[in-house]
């Protein structure tokens, strides 16, 4: 039977793996990650891990015990150092595995400041590994001064647990707005205003010139001129797709490991899913990184090993937990041209996104009402009255019969 090998023990490998036993494939299955610990969540390390709220062994996805349980082969602590699609061997230094079909989950990598303004000081951490996590726990402390490099999700998260464990933070967005390249000018209006009743120094239109220390970090120049005082910096600025082991094996890159509406890449017997690949959508290619794609995508991947032959179609959806504050987003807002803003009680509000007279996206501030309403529509191809929408006092759930 067809040895089925998962390069990446991230969500989308796990879900793969899962799949694949439980859609009856019978054959051996390796599991391969580079980390120490079996597959866990990414999104509690910069919150509920960070803030001590949660164990490492609660990280993890599903039990240890569960692959040996399920006759999968898992690999931790094991780096892949080449991939030969020709011979069908997968490379760990001297060692090599034998697959007959492979699965790509290589996820993403942080982006990381570079050596030549300080990026390489200690007390410069990104936010992606529980090793990162656990690198930074000890700067993260009551008193301490942090410079946080990136308005995005990743840096306003870590901006939000540093502030509520005392740290003085003063996070810096090279662009003109927080969350510019994700979101409305109304969320991120919303999100500046939070982090600001939280005591965060938000600098926007504002870059990091250099990093200053010998060994260590102990200040930073920003674009302006102006000069900081900091203890440690959290670099938030972006991730990009992990493709070097296919591109080092020539499969097709493009914004990611390129796969067809199936999963498949342009190596016969090699497949991908998850942060690491773009796939088609409309006219283009799209890749997404969130935790609900990274698992949908890898399921259909493995029924698609298995002969189901259905292509995938992505029913985007994401969060992000900042303070009291659950943002719940469903849908893509590429291409809005006007916003509908309904409002709320507090923190409660969310905030549509059309394209012409087409609802395309939700932004939903602690009302999961309204981003349950907006997701179904979305999922389904229907659009919302905006009338409706801006109407505070208008029941939302009509629209779903509209």
């Amino acid at each position: 039977m067809d040895h089925i090998v998962v390069i990446g023990a991230g969500q989308a490998g796990a879900s793969a793996v899962a799949r694949l036993r439980k859609s009856g494939h019978k054959g051996p299955v390796t599991l391969i990650g580079e980390e120490p610990v079996p597959p866990y969540q990414r999104p509690p390390l910069s919150k509920a891990y960070l803030l001590g709220d949660m164990t490492v062994e609660r990280l993890f996805l599903r039990p240890e015990a569960m692959y040996a349980e399920q006759d999968i082969t898992l690999r931790t602590g094991a780096a892949v150092t080449a991939l030969d699609t020709a011979a069908k061997l997968v490379h760990l230094g001297d060692e090599t595995i034998a697959y007959d079909t492979a699965i790509l989950t290589t996820g993403s990598r942080p982006r990381r400041l570079p050596a030549a303004i300080g990026g390489d000081l200690s007390g410069v951490h990104v936010v992606r590994t529980l090793a990162d996590v656990d690198a930074m726990r000890g700067d993260v402390r009551d008193g301490a001064r942090a410079l946080i490099v990136g308005g995005g999700y990743i840096g306003l998260e870590a901006a939000a647990v540093a502030a509520k464990l005392g740290v003085h933070v003063t996070l810096v967005e090279m662009a003109p707005r927080i969350l510019q390249r994700v979101a409305a000018p109304e969320t991120s209006n919303f999100f500046r205003a939070l982090h600001q009743a939280h005591g965060v120094d938000i600098r926007e239109g504002v870059g990091l010139d250099r990093l200053v220390g010998d060994d260590r970090v102990t200040g930073a120049i920003l674009s302006d001129g102006t000069e900081l005082d900091v203890d440690f910096v959290i670099a938030g600025v972006g991730i990009v797709p992990d493709t070097a082991l296919a591109e080092a094996a020539g499969i097709a890159v493009d914004n990611g490991i390129a796969v067809d509406a199936l999963g498949r890449t342009s190596a016969p017997g090699v497949w991908a899913a998850g942060d690491c690949c773009s796939f088609p959508h409309g006219d283009g290619r799209l890749r997404l990184e969130s935790v609900p794609n990274a698992i949908d995508q890898a399921e259909c991947v493995a029924d698609n090993i298995l002969g189901a032959n259905t292509p995938y179609v992505p029913q985007p959806w994401f969060w992000s937990d900042q303070y009291d504050v659950k943002l719940q987003i469903a849908g893509l807002n590429t291409g809005y041209d006007r916003v509908i803003t309904r409002q709320g009680d507090g923190h409660t509000v969310s905030f549509w996104y059309y394209t012409g007279d087409q609802l395309v996206a939700v932004d939903a501030m602690n009302d999961p009402r309204a981003y349950m309403v907006g997701k179904r529509l979305i999922d389904g191809g229907k659009t919302a009255d905006p009338g409706v929408v801006g109407d505070p006092s208008a029941d939302l759930k009509p629209l779903l019969k509209a």
